[in-house]
């Protein structure tokens, strides 16, 4: 049977991946809603390609735009905007599948919308997760919603456990492995220099800006460690974080008998795109069949927490429970952002997590106000600390204050 789609922001990278598989796949997935932000340009491209029932952007002004430009080329796709449109679109009774793509905390809303209505979740939001937890999985469990997950490293973990929950109880621990960025081999007292040009060059994998900055600061591997907590029900001390800088290995799990399972693939996305797609079948991504005699060797190691003091940040948020990771989150948007604008330096981007983490009462995170509350709290505090760095000859402090 055909899979609707609804497609959380199709004009990012996970958007444009997921996009090449259903058009391998006419007969298996058909599109009814793409979402994207600003980018009108290339969402009137995909829509004039796949057709939607429904496009939604982030304002009236871009809205605009894109309905004139699909209705100049006769294209019918209804034009929508704003949050609660996004809502609509992840919730409609027209489609089965939602690919929650959009990155940061304003994919929340629609994803966890999804939820409620029960759909089948194909999860790239990791955000949603980080912020809201429990009451995620539990609107996942209330409404009958299935979560596959789409993020490299915890679909390679999905692969790796077994499908009966009741044989869970024999892991041991799961492994999430992270190529180190392009910063794994520099001295730490040198990144305070760091551009935004340089921390956006990944070595492995082709990404959006702000995610590649995560990937600099190992950040988004703490997201992923806090992710994996509730994805597959383990505490952080059962998940362990491993530099594997070839990026073939995407996570592994160890089990009690000391079993060791991996997934190994080529570093494209479309590959965990293609299999939460399909599930539980198979189908052609367009990646290339991995040539391990050609890789030659695989390398691991440890994380230096010094080098990656946002790593040790996010395991603490994790540890600390509450707030705390919505907080981790909401702070390290806002330091990102000022880093690519120029604003702040590299290393000054834990720092400012840090300082939101230390002033920020952790509280209960029961209910969405509470998280939605700590997410506006932190973000107030994140840009006061920016604007403090900011006006500060000392915009870069010393990793050491805050590697905990």
């Amino acid at each position: 049977m055909q899979k609707r789609l609804t497609l959380l922001g199709s004009t990012g990278s996970i958007g444009e991946s997921t996009l090449d598989v259903v058009a391998r796949h006419p007969d298996r997935f058909s599109v009814h809603a793409l979402t994207a932000h600003r980018n009108g340009d290339k969402l009137v491209a995909q829509c004039l390609r796949f057709q939607p029932a429904v496009a939604v952007v982030g304002d009236a002004d871009t809205a605009a735009r894109v309905e004139a430009q699909l209705r100049a080329a006769g294209c019918k796709t209804h034009v929508q905007h704003g949050e609660q449109a996004l809502v609509d679109a992840a919730s409609a009774p027209e489609c089965d599948t939602v690919v929650a793509a959009i990155v940061g905390a304003a994919g929340l809303a629609p994803t966890l919308a999804a939820a409620r209505t029960g759909k089948r979740i194909l999860l790239a939001n990791k955000e949603a997760l980080v912020m809201s937890g429990q009451i995620f999985i539990d609107a996942v469990r209330d409404n009958g919603a299935v979560l596959l997950p789409v993020d490299s490293e915890h679909n390679a973990v999905f692969q790796c456990l077994p499908r009966e929950a009741a044989m869970h109880g024999g892991v041991s621990k799961i492994i999430l492995t992270a190529s180190g960025g392009p910063f794994r081999t520099r001295e730490p007292s040198s990144l305070v220099s760091v551009t935004p040009d340089e921390a956006c060059k990944h070595p492995n994998w082709a990404m959006g800006r702000k995610i590649s900055v995560d990937s600099a600061t190992m950040m988004n591997k703490g997201l992923e460690v806090i992710e994996a907590h509730w994805l597959f029900d383990l505490p952080g001390s059962r998940i362990e974080v491993l530099i594997h800088p070839q990026s073939v290995i995407h996570s592994m799990v160890s089990y009690a008998d000391g079993s060791v399972l991996a997934q190994l693939g080529n570093p494209d996305m479309r590959t965990p795109i293609a299999h939460a797609l399909a599930f539980p079948d198979r189908v052609e991504s367009g990646v290339a069949q991995l040539d391990l005699a050609q890789i030659a060797s695989l390398t691991f190691e440890k994380p230096d927490f010094e080098r990656f003091p946002c790593l040790a940040l996010a395991i603490k948020a994790l540890e600390a429970g509450g707030i705390a990771s919505a907080a981790l989150n909401a702070a390290n948007e806002i330091a990102v952002e000022a880093f690519l604008a120029r604003r702040i330096g590299f290393m000054a981007i834990a720092d400012v997590v840090a300082r939101v983490l230390d002033a920020l009462p952790n509280t209960s995170a029961a209910t969405l106000d509470h998280v939605l509350a700590a997410d506006a709290s932190a973000r107030r505090l994140a840009n006061g600390f920016v604007d403090k760095l900011t006006s500060s000859p000392a915009s870069n402090p010393p990793v050491e204050r805050i590697a905990h």
